[in-house]
């Protein structure tokens, strides 16, 4: 914490250690929630990967109309994220995330309808622009909470939802489409959608009674915890001159669309094992769902540990341009080399794990960049949607190329190599086109 958080806690009667408690307090009570919502999110965009095993041989898909189904999706999210931001600020995150989560929820158990390629595609399309804004709204929000030295730690717990939703997701998977096939006539893989479409409409439900937009209004903490917070971020970004930072100038500053470019490479990673990892478990030698489900749990849980810590590490040396290119880097590789290893379960599962770890990873490493980048600013919200909707462009890119090259060759291979090839490349355009020192200079550069 810098000196000057300090003083200013010091003045409230504030120690060190009663900041720290303070912004546990506050950590304990947000973040748990957006957790929950965040793991259900994922659940409901990759649970499409585990009801494929079942719903192409009962609609007669193809892996082509597959990939596509479960990559437009992302044109849905990414039409309809900027609007849903930029107008955060004016209905507050909470109400925000309220009309996000009622309607994907809903949207989700209507996939039981789904009959025909036609029917997914638009399922799936109306399902991502009901979702659009979720995780842009979130960090949004917690830049609202946790300065620059706490935020790093504070999305990667909150995006733990990505690999836990794995965790969670896999056996959930295997059960509903197992147990429960035939139950009310309904094939096991539509009571998928049921289970995991559910939570969503509940949280909706419930997140405003849960969650304050901003310190000042949060009725939990009393007036030295709000002051404590507020002072903290005051001072994050005392002399810098961005409260007239707007969403046009956002959209006019270069380094946006670098961070999106490498964005969208790091997304086309995540979404070849969010949709893909069930068939190499499959391609094994493991033909039964239930395992399917239970296989799958070990590389998520491996990767929520090694996200957090990660993340605490860049954290605590306030680097984030190296650690998110070595993973990149690390996470390509163990893609490239799936297909010399796909016949052996037990190796399958050593790669994808160290996979999903790294390219996992990228995402709380890369998001710390833009939330720290544009903190402050009017056009937060707006920049960070933005580079979010750029970005998910790469999972409707990813499913596609890879499900069209799969029926093209029989083998997931050429797929997994291109992928590889893209995460690299996201590597090398972020060390590139984002140096430590442009970095450094960016709140006060901001409107150049």
């Amino acid at each position: 914490m810098s000196q000057s958080t300090l003083s200013r806690a010091a003045a409230r009667g504030a120690d060190a250690g009663a900041v720290a408690h303070t912004f546990r307090k506050a950590g304990w009570r947000l973040l748990p929630f957006l957790f929950l919502c965040y793991v259900v999110a994922y659940l409901d965009r990759t649970n499409i990967g585990f009801a494929q095993l079942q719903m192409k041989q009962d609609l007669g898909f193809s892996d082509a109309v597959y990939g596509l189904g479960a990559g437009v999706f992302f044109l849905g999210y990414a039409l309809c994220e900027v609007p849903t931001n930029l107008v955060v600020k004016r209905f507050g995150t909470r109400w925000t995330l309220a009309r996000i989560l009622v309607p994907w929820g809903l949207v989700s158990i209507a996939m039981i309808h789904v009959s025909n390629a036609t029917s997914f595609y638009v399922t799936r399309f109306l399902l991502g622009a009901f979702e659009a804004g979720l995780v842009p709204a979130a960090l949004y929000f917690l830049t609202h909470w946790f300065p620059n030295q706490r935020r790093g730690n504070a999305i990667s717990l909150f995006m733990l939802g990505m690999p836990l939703s794995g965790v969670v997701g896999g056996p959930l998977a295997g059960w509903a489409m197992h147990d429960l096939q035939g139950v009310w006539g309904l094939h096991g893989w539509q009571w998928l959608f049921v289970v995991e479409g559910v939570p969503a409409v509940l949280l909706g439900l419930v997140c405003p009674l849960l969650l304050a937009d901003s310190p000042e209004r949060a009725r939990w903490l009393d007036e030295r915890e709000r002051g404590v917070i507020t002072d903290a971020l005051r001072a994050e970004h005392a002399g810098e001159a961005h409260t007239a930072y707007t969403f046009l100038q956002a959209i006019a500053n270069p380094r946006l669309y670098v961070m999106a470019a490498a964005y969208f490479t790091f997304i086309c990673g995540i979404y070849v094992i969010g949709f893909w990892l069930p068939t190499v478990i499959k391609s094994a030698g493991v033909d039964d769902v239930t395992q399917i489900g239970l296989y799958s749990m070990i590389p998520f849980a491996v990767s929520a540990v090694g996200m957090v810590l990660l993340c605490r590490r860049s954290d605590a040396r306030m680097e984030r341009r190296w650690h998110l290119a070595a993973c990149a880097w690390v996470g390509a590789a163990m893609l490239a080399l799936i297909p010399f290893v796909h016949t052996s379960l037990a190796l399958s599962l050593v790669v994808l794990t160290v996979a999903t770890t790294a390219i996992y990873s990228t995402l709380p490493l890369f998001w710390a960049i833009p939330s720290a980048y544009f903190a402050g600013t009017n056009g937060a919200a707006g920049a960070i949607a933005l580079i979010n909707s750029l970005g998910l462009i790469g999972g409707f890119v990813s499913p596609t190329i890879v499900g069209w090259l799969k029926t093209a060759t029989g083998s997931l291979a050429s797929g997994l190599y291109a992928m590889a090839a893209l995460l690299a490349a996201g590597a090398v355009c972020l060390l590139v086109g984002l140096s430590r020192s442009a970095l450094d200079r960016g709140a006060t550069n901001r409107a150049h």
